[in-house]
């Protein structure tokens, strides 16, 4: 009973300050799609995959809620790629610039920024910062489409994708012990071994003689 009423309460909060509305893109938990309607007691989401999630109305109001469309539309996502050490950085940073751009759900303004963020153990990491402005189409999809060209370019221009390696250095290596020498004289050959004889005692008794 307290949990429904508590439902009942979060869903006037919500329909009176409008925070979430049908419509709006939001992110609860690993639940993501866009709010179809607000009831009494749920506020019913509708996934990219096609599916309606149920979400009580008091999680809305007590847990975490990343709502994409809250002011604006706009949305700036991140995607990071790797290029090896080898490799020219500058002209790598160029062609990911590139792909961003003529990705057709990139915005041409703000403009797609490509921003070195750190150099790792095997790779040079890159950050790409672009806009969309409809996450309801998804932005997996999106970030997908920017990856296949940035692939297609490196692989045009000669840049590398590195992958982890590993290299085992043996510092000491087991020593191997000869093989015992053979004690018997040169040209020696082998001594057959005697096949092993199993016998049998006769214990039948003699024929009786003819009388």
């Amino acid at each position: 009973m307290q949990k429904t009423v508590g439902n009942l309460i979060a869903g006037i909060i919500l329909l009176w300050d409008r925070s979430i509305k049908p419509g709006d893109v939001i992110e609860v938990g690993e639940s993501f799609g866009w709010v179809n309607k607000i009831g009494v007691r749920a506020v019913s989401i509708i996934t990219r995959d096609g599916k309606e999630h149920l979400i009580p109305n008091e999680i809305l109001m007590t847990e975490e809620v990343v709502n994409w469309s809250y002011s604006s539309l706009e949305v700036r996502v991140h995607i990071e790629v790797g290029v090896s050490y080898n490799c020219d950085i500058k002209l790598a940073q160029e062609l990911m610039r590139e792909a961003a751009i003529e990705s057709p759900r990139v915005l041409a303004s703000p403009k797609p920024l490509v921003w070195l963020v750190e150099f790792g153990d095997s790779a040079v990491m890159f950050d790409i910062r672009c806009w969309i402005k409809d996450p309801e189409g998804g932005v997996g999809n999106m970030r997908a489409d920017v990856l296949m060209r940035i692939w297609d370019k490196f692989k045009e221009h000669g840049i590398e994708i590195p992958f982890p390696q590993r290299d085992v250095h043996v510092k000491n290596w087991p020593a191997q012990s000869p093989p015992e020498p053979d004690a018997r004289p040169m040209g020696e050959p082998e001594a057959a071994e005697e096949p092993e004889i199993e016998s049998t005692k006769n214990t039948a008794e003699p024929a009786a003689k003819d009388s």
